[in-house]
C-alpha cells in the first residue's frame, strides 16, 4: 500500500507496537500538525472516504473523513490497539453489551480515546464533514465485522485491514 507520509514528517515512533495510551498521545500529537493530512481531506467522494497516511511494522494510520450517512458496522481490530483523534466536526461511538442497548457517545473535535485490541465497536459521523485521525499499532491485517442473524446470534466475519467497513446483514 502506498502510504502519503514519510518517517521522517511524522511525530517521532519508538519503532515497535504503542500500547493503547501511546497511540492515543501520538495521534494527538499528529492532529495537532495539520499540515501532515489536511491535503487528504475529502467529502466530495459520495461516501465515506478514508486514506492511509503511513504505515510500517509498529503502527498503521488513516484519515477518515464523515458524513452523518456514514457507519462502520460493529467490528474489532483484531490484535491491533487503536488511538482516535477528531480533528474537525464529531464522531459517534458506540459498544455493544449483552442485555442491553449499546453504550454511546459523542466525540467532538479535539477530543482523543484510545482502545485495546479486545475493544468491539461501531463508529458514525456525528456531523457532517467530520474528520477523525486513526492510529493501530500493531498495523492492521484483519478486522472482524459481526452481524447478529434473526434469530440473535452474533456472528464475526474476518475481513482485510483494506475493506470498506459497512453494517452487514446477519
Amino acid at each position: 500500500m502506498t502510504t502519503v507520509a514519510g518517517p521522517g514528517v511524522l511525530p517521532a515512533l519508538p519503532g515497535r507496537a504503542l500500547t493503547p495510551k501511546e497511540l492515543q498521545l501520538w495521534v494527538a500529537e499528529l492532529a495537532a500538525r495539520p499540515e501532515l493530512w489536511e491535503d487528504l481531506v475529502r467529502h466530495d467522494t459520495g461516501k465515506r472516504h478514508y486514506v492511509s497516511l503511513y504505515r510500517d511494522g509498529d503502527i498503521d494510520v488513516w484519515v477518515l473523513c464523515w458524513n452523518l450517512e456514514d457507519d462502520t458496522g460493529w467490528h474489532d481490530h483484531d490484535v491491533s490497539s487503536g488511538a482516535v483523534a477528531v480533528v474537525r466536526g464529531a464522531v459517534s461511538e458506540a459498544t455493544p453489551r449483552i442485555g442491553g442497548d449499546p453504550s454511546g457517545r459523542v466525540v467532538a473535535a479535539g477530543r482523543t480515546f484510545a482502545f485495546g485490541p479486545d475493544h468491539i465497536h461501531r463508529m458514525g459521523g456525528a456531523v457532517d464533514g467530520s474528520v477523525s485521525l486513526h492510529a493501530y499499532s500493531p498495523p492492521l491485517w484483519r478486522m472482524g465485522q459481526y452481524s447478529i442473524s434473526g434469530d440473535g446470534v452474533l456472528r464475526r466475519n474476518s475481513v482485510s485491514y483494506a475493506d470498506e467497513l459497512r453494517p452487514i446483514d446477519g
